[in-house]
């Protein structure tokens, strides 16, 4: 009886704002970002960095984007899992889960293509699915272009890809990202001289991946299409100049 008593008093001495902390926890206030997807979208080939630096200060954006992934082996190399375990943890007020794939799910690449008519459209539902199971919002974006010219135009080879990601993206009620119609516009208004400008330089050069001016040009489409489709992250984002407000 006198532990019980001597509890209760204890209890009665301590500060109220401490006793109010331990029963109600603040909720977060920041928002996530985090990119999934293939070489395009990766650190140093890709765009995902220089989109990570759109966001503010106060936003997490991660880019998990792997080269040479599809939307298969991304899953069996255990690299949504690391996705998934961070939507378990949570911390974060939202998290948006960027998902962009087609270029390895082509044929010709060993455990990597995809049937696109079967498991393409079964693998890029699936990470809709489970994303939005863990509470996070999840963004569909069609393939980056390929900056490939014949007779002018630009070589529209990722077509049957971007065409199921926008099926998907509509059949379940998912913001997309239409990166591939864009920037092969983009990328067809320069013509090639300028297209070329894009890549890297030296023996990495190819039209595919992208140095820092591609990098740049591509974020800002996605930037500008984040504050189109997915309004509720278009507050997380700052314009190219550094100013508040992505245009």
């Amino acid at each position: 009886m006198a532990n019980i008593r001597s509890s209760a008093l204890t209890l009665l001495c301590l500060p109220l704002w401490l006793l109010g902390g331990a029963a109600t926890a603040t909720p977060p206030v920041h928002d996530r970002v985090i990119l999934v997807g293939d070489s395009t979208m990766a650190s140093t080939t890709g765009y995902g960095d220089a989109l990570c630096e759109r966001f503010t200060s106060e936003t997490a954006c991660l880019n998990l984007a792997r080269g040479g992934r599809s939307s298969g082996s991304f899953r069996a190399e255990g690299r949504w899992d690391e996705v998934t375990g961070l939507l378990r943890a949570g911390g974060y007020r939202r998290t948006f889960v960027l998902i962009q794939f087609g270029h390895n799910d082509q044929p010709g690449k060993p455990g990597r293509s995809t049937d696109y008519v079967t498991e393409f459209p079964a693998n890029m539902q699936r990470y809709v699915i489970e994303a939005r199971a863990l509470g996070a919002v999840p963004v569909l974006v069609t393939p980056l272009t390929r900056r490939s010219f014949k007779g002018g135009y630009v070589q529209d080879d990722l077509a049957p890809w971007a065409a199921t990601v926008r099926n998907i993206a509509a059949a379940t009620a998912t913001p997309l990202i239409e990166l591939n119609a864009l920037s092969l516009a983009a990328v067809q208004a320069m013509g090639p001289d300028e297209a070329d400008k894009l890549a890297r330089v030296g023996e990495n050069f190819d039209r595919t991946h992208v140095g820092p001016l591609g990098a740049r040009r591509f974020a800002d489409i996605v930037a500008r299409e984040i504050v189109r489709k997915v309004p509720q992250l278009a507050d997380d984002l700052v314009a190219a100049d550094g100013a508040g407000g992505a245009q």
